[in-house]
């Protein structure tokens, strides 16, 4: 598995990341060895980046991630953990300087662990962006001092959020950006944003290379937020693919790998045929090269190109 630099953080992440959301059982009941086996896998083929938050499954995801990483029993330098804090289940968002510090204990007790590599502040666009600024980042800072996170990273669906709070705070304050739906087949407008994140110095993290569904066979959620003329087309895609024997997910994912300047892709795994898949993909990527039959979907998805849907509230 290809490594990839993370920003100036000095962390070299496998370029397909365990997206461990799958964990808190919020796509179905995951049992605990298909969970352990999942993530033992992972680590054997070469993943080394996983991903996680007290938001999936209500803290179920933190703590079943803990038990599978301490079970594979490996050395903590051979992993990299990123968490999150400021989104809850139970409680919404709470972007407090006293929540997010309080927050981090709570996952790294979960998790079994005494650091996280990476704490990001979850979904920042569900609170007025000031805070983040004026409060949740110089707590983070804070955090990272204590040596609680080694990192500080924020995340969040509308592009706009990076740079309205890079701009905002001092050099060097945000280490990475997790982006999620904004750099796949059907939307590629992460990319303009990618030599502005690098002249601040942040690494980038996509997610969602299948956009939350809508680039699988199955089709996507029935809460999926995507207007319909997008999963429209997308449901034409797959279709598609289908027809020429192909698999609109393995291309989805293989397409979000190309661009080295994204450090790592996380897609969400809960078993070790799901871990095997992905990784064979991105090996079949540095190989062969991606299908041909690319373009034909690129051509079908270009109508609904960039096309995506609110998230959060109004900034003014």
């Amino acid at each position: 598995m290809e490594l990839r630099e993370l920003g100036g953080t000095g962390l070299r992440v496998s370029a397909v990341g365990f997206g461990a959301s799958p964990l808190g059982n919020v796509f179905g009941d995951v049992p605990r060895d298909a969970a352990r086996a999942a993530v033992r896998r992972a680590l054997d083929l070469g993943v080394n980046f996983f991903d996680t938050s007290p938001y999936y499954g209500g803290t179920v995801s933190e703590s079943v991630l803990g038990d599978c990483l301490r079970h594979a029993a490996v050395p903590r330098d051979q992993f990299v953990v990123a968490t999150k804090c400021g989104r809850y289940k139970d409680e919404g968002f709470d972007f407090s300087a006293a929540r997010v510090t309080r927050s981090i204990d709570e996952s790294l007790a979960r998790l079994g662990l005494d650091y996280v590599d990476i704490l990001h502040a979850h979904d920042i666009e569900f609170t007025n962006l000031d805070q983040i600024v004026n409060e949740t980042i110089p707590a983070l800072q804070k955090i990272k001092e204590s040596g609680k996170a080694r990192f500080i990273g924020i995340t969040g669906l509308p592009l706009i959020i990076y740079p309205y709070v890079l701009d905002r705070v001092p050099p060097g304050s945000v280490d990475v950006i997790l982006s999620y739906c904004h750099f796949g087949i059907n939307d590629t407008s992460l990319v303009d944003l990618l030599p502005y994140l690098k002249s601040k110095g942040v690494g980038v993290i996509t997610a969602s290379p299948l956009a939350m569904g809508l680039l699988t066979d199955s089709g996507p959620p029935e809460w999926h937020p995507a207007p319909e003329q997008l999963k429209s087309a997308c449901r034409a895609a797959a279709e598609h693919c289908s027809k020429k024997g192909k698999n609109i997910t393995k291309l989805a994912m293989q397409y979000s790998l190309m661009n080295n300047e994204i450090s790592t892709v996380l897609v969400g795994m809960n078993s070790s045929k799901q871990v095997e898949e992905n990784v064979a993909a991105a090996l079949e990527l540095s190989t062969s090269g991606i299908d041909e039959e690319l373009h034909e979907v690129e051509a079908i998805l270009e109508p609904v190109k960039n096309v995506t849907w609110p998230s959060g509230i109004e900034q003014s």
